[in-house]
């Protein structure tokens, strides 16, 4: 208990998936949680929950492809919270086609939805990092941020986007004291991924590349992003931090 005592933690698309995993063991370790994301009732379930078992958390419902967006929730986080310690970028969304098979406008909100909110939230909430005197964002990307897969166009390109902005902005904000670094999951089981899974050939297919051969849970990528938000992970910024049950390393 205890590795993030203190702490304001940012976490977006946080109602549920990773992203509730994330902000409970966030808040089981003694963070104070901001939680966002466009799904009211179950972001207000995963704050109730934290909440329930003496934590502090806020719910903001919240379009991360929105500047005014960000722009409200980053000034309502500071005059409520007065810093930022931890911001994590988890929001995303997942398209299945090959470039030729993805919409503009698909390819569009893929972007929109995981580069630019990470563009967006790292330029808003690192005002109140600059004000705490430093801290640690963590960025959510993917295996298919490294690797080539196929039918996943827009999403590689926008994991593979996270990953370089995230070793960019390390090099910018080292000397604000701002740590930035990426998580890369494999196959997870969440929402995201139950069709994939829920078809037995494919499941099968994609789990025998694993060395563990199975999907993660949540919670395992969880430990992860809560490592690279605490002060243990002092000395390591622009890291990319695989969790994929050896899926990469064939």
């Amino acid at each position: 208990m205890g590795r993030v005592d203190g702490k304001i933690a940012f976490v977006t698309g946080g109602a549920n998936g990773m992203g509730r995993s994330h902000a409970l063991l966030l808040a089981r370790e003694g963070a104070t949680l901001i939680v966002t994301d466009m799904d009211e009732k179950g972001g207000n379930a995963v704050v109730e929950e934290i909440n329930d078992h003496g934590g502090q958390a806020r719910f903001f419902k919240h379009d991360v492809s929105s500047v005014s967006d960000w722009e409200r929730i980053s000034q309502e986080a500071m005059s409520t919270f007065g810093r930022v310690d931890i911001l994590v970028n988890n929001a995303g969304i997942l398209v299945f086609s090959a470039v030729q098979d993805t919409s503009n406008e698909d390819f569009a909100r893929v972007l929109d939805v995981n580069v630019k909110s990470v563009f967006y939230g790292t330029k808003y909430i690192l005002p109140a990092m600059k004000a705490a005197g430093g801290g640690s964002i963590v960025n959510i990307s993917s295996i298919y941020g490294l690797i080539g897969a196929p039918a996943t166009a827009a999403y590689q390109a926008s994991k593979g986007a996270v990953r370089l902005l995230t070793k960019s902005t390390a090099v910018d904000y080292a000397p604000f004291k701002i740590r930035v670094n990426s998580v890369h999951p494999g196959i997870i089981r969440t929402n995201m991924t139950k069709d994939l899974l829920g078809d037995a050939d494919v499941a099968k297919q994609v789990l025998s590349a694993t060395l563990i051969g199975r999907p993660a849970e949540p919670v395992e990528v969880s430990y992860a992003v809560l490592f690279l938000a605490s002060d243990e992970s002092s000395y390591m910024t622009g890291s990319e931090v695989v969790v994929d049950g050896g899926y990469t390393t064939m």
